[in-house]
């Protein structure tokens, strides 16, 4: 008799079982059907993409090559948009590395008019500010009546990136203060209140191809000089910051400080960039109450996958309204567009203290 083993079944749910002294036969496993398996929440469908995204792309803008990684906040009842912008013509530096600063603006948060001309500068022939270079990636925060700007400059010959500090009251006018931070140091981010008598910053050691990067934190009496450097949370507790991991303003919330961050993840199909948040202690900002252990937002969209740096998600920065319940997250993607992400404030809090 021929060895029912031999045959080729089609049905790849069918099992084989052999009984003493029988051929063998096909057997279906039982599924309960309309049962799902329970694995868990996640954060991953907190933050919802505006349906216009995205919402200022390098295509509308001739002559420019790449706009990307927006720092955002509220003037006078405008959304302000920082965008790290690269010209095909641009001057301002050396090689790859010429990134200017524009200021764009919006009266519905939709709808941006993009300035026509570099914000942040050195205005300063002192050294090393004739060296200083690549003016992107801002992370802007209020305190007071001032807007304090944190820009992560290259300098020309040297280990870099360092902090380079600034203000404005108004976003036409610009004042350069110090460089707040060693080399290298990317992405370092102001708190918008004194804590303890003291400003605080959160760090991000590292920048540049091929270094990594963890978070840690510093204190300072007067936004100049800092010191008391604590490590605050590392790179790689979970697959999408395994690599890096990098801080934005962070956000005074009944719970704790939120602060929105970036993971950096390198598979073998290339370099991935991930958002995620944690959530810090209101009186002692070094310890972490908790963090989302999944990503927010990964890059899943065309216009996030494919352009001049793949795969990239990038926030700076987020605008909360308390009274909404509701975060506006606007992110650059592929570093050729600006994008915008919305959810419920309350809902990133609560997947941080439980580590969703």
């Amino acid at each position: 008799m021929e060895n029912k083993l031999d045959q080729n079944f089609s049905d790849p749910a069918v099992r084989l079982r052999r009984k003493p002294g029988v051929d063998i036969i096909p057997v279906r496993p039982k599924v309960s059907k309309g049962r799902k398996p329970d694995f868990g929440k996640d954060a991953t469908s907190i933050l919802v993409r505006h349906p216009s995204n995205p919402i200022m792309k390098v295509q509308d803008y001739p002559g420019i090559a790449q706009i990307y990684n927006p720092a955002p906040v509220m003037y006078n009842g405008e959304t302000i948009l920082l965008i790290s912008v690269v010209r095909h013509a641009g001057k301002i530096g050396y090689g790859r590395d010429v990134g200017e600063t524009y200021v764009a603006r919006s009266n519905d948060g939709i709808d941006f008019e993009l300035g026509d001309r570099s914000f942040i500068d050195t205005q300063s022939s002192d050294p090393p500010y004739p060296l200083c270079h690549h003016f992107i990636d801002n992370r802007v925060t209020k305190i007071g009546n001032w807007y304090y700007i944190i820009t992560p400059v290259m300098i020309h010959g040297f280990d870099s990136p360092v902090g380079m500090l600034g203000r404005t009251k108004d976003f036409r006018t610009y004042e350069k203060i110090e460089i707040i931070t060693q080399p290298p140091n990317r992405g370092a981010s102001l708190f918008p209140e004194k804590i303890g008598g003291k400003y605080w910053k959160l760090d991000r050691p590292g920048g540049g191809d091929g270094s990594g990067g963890d978070i840690w934190i510093s204190s300072s009496p007067d936004l100049i000089h800092w010191g008391g450097f604590k490590p605050v949370i590392a790179s790689g507790y979970r697959f999408w910051n395994i690599d890096k991991i990098g801080p934005t303003p962070p956000i005074k919330t009944k719970k704790g400080w939120l602060d929105i961050i970036h993971g950096v993840f390198t598979p073998a199909g290339g370099t991935h960039y991930y958002i995620g948040a944690i959530l810090l202690d209101l009186e002692h900002p070094w310890k972490v109450l908790g963090k989302t252990n999944s990503y927010l937002l990964k890059p899943e969209m065309n216009y996030e996958r494919a352009g001049n740096c793949d795969n990239t998600v990038f926030p700076c920065g987020a605008i909360v309204d308390e009274k909404k319940d509701e975060m506006r997250l606007y992110y650059g993607a592929a570093d050729c567009c600006i994008c915008l992400a919305t959810g419920c404030l309350s809902e990133i809090v609560e997947a941080c203290i439980k580590e969703i």
